[in-house]
């Protein structure tokens, strides 16, 4: 199922789920510089759109283009292998966590390349999401589907990026990425925040129940806490993100 089609069916609440956090935001912008004219491509409901600038979303799912809120940005429905802009017709071409889902992510960081001077990408590195607890102890299913896809330092390379920034994911994150909850597990017991999860929704749901089921056992019985200990020490956790810019 290719990114649109995914979203078309999961994206339902996906904004209730998926929310700036300003923690994200600050680098964005700063990342972001000066540029006034901007394309954020994937725009989903908007996340890390930068209220101060002129925006055209671009976004090729109808049930996020519904869930963008009244006075968000310009939104047109199209693929990021396919931008409706001129050459370096915006200042800056922004990307959050949507890389993964193109039908060919090369072809897209070359129109981002192609319609600004000024590449933002928020990306992740795919071994540390199939290292993620819930994924080895629970759903090992979603290993094989994370390390299908690219990675933020293959993304970095294509772009020939002037920078690679990491951003941890605090432990009360309100953007409900997949790791976001890496020391609230309960949290994933919710199917809300499930449904916000593209590599859950992604992945058999014979596998996910069957993995909900063991971390249901492990919270009532204690396990997990037992062997998670050193993640509760912890404020904020490398899950892998980045963030990653060229110009």
């Amino acid at each position: 199922m290719d990114g649109t089609a995914l979203y078309d069916t999961i994206g339902s609440g996906y904004s209730l789920g998926r929310r700036t956090d300003p923690r994200w935001m600050t680098p964005v912008l700063d990342a972001l510089g000066t540029a006034e004219r901007i394309v954020d491509v994937g725009a989903g409901t908007g996340s890390y759109e930068p209220a101060d600038r002129v925006v055209l979303a671009v976004e090729p799912s109808t049930e996020m283009l519904r869930q963008r809120p009244s006075g968000a940005a310009t939104a047109v429905r199209a693929v990021a292998e396919s931008l409706p802009l001129p050459d370096l017709g915006v200042d800056a071409a922004l990307a959050v966590l949507t890389v993964h889902h193109w039908t060919d992510w090369r072809a897209g960081l070359a129109e981002l390349r192609r319609v600004a001077p000024c590449q933002v990408v928020l990306a992740y590195e795919t071994e540390p999401h199939a290292e993620f607890w819930f994924v080895r102890e629970y759903v090992p299913e979603i290993a094989a589907l994370e390390r299908g896809r690219p990675s933020a330092s293959e993304i970095a390379d294509e772009l020939g990026a002037r920078s690679v920034t990491v951003l941890p994911v605090p432990w009360d994150f309100v953007d409900g990425v997949f790791p976001a909850y890496w020391r609230r597990p309960e949290a994933y017991l919710d199917p809300q925040v499930r449904r916000s999860c593209s590599a859950l929704a992604q992945t058999d749901p014979a596998a996910v129940s069957r993995g909900l089921g063991r971390l249901r056992a492990d919270l009532e019985s204690g396990r997990w806490h037992e062997e998670h200990a050193a993640l509760l020490a912890l404020e904020e956790w490398d899950a892998g993100f980045r963030l990653v810019v060229a110009r």
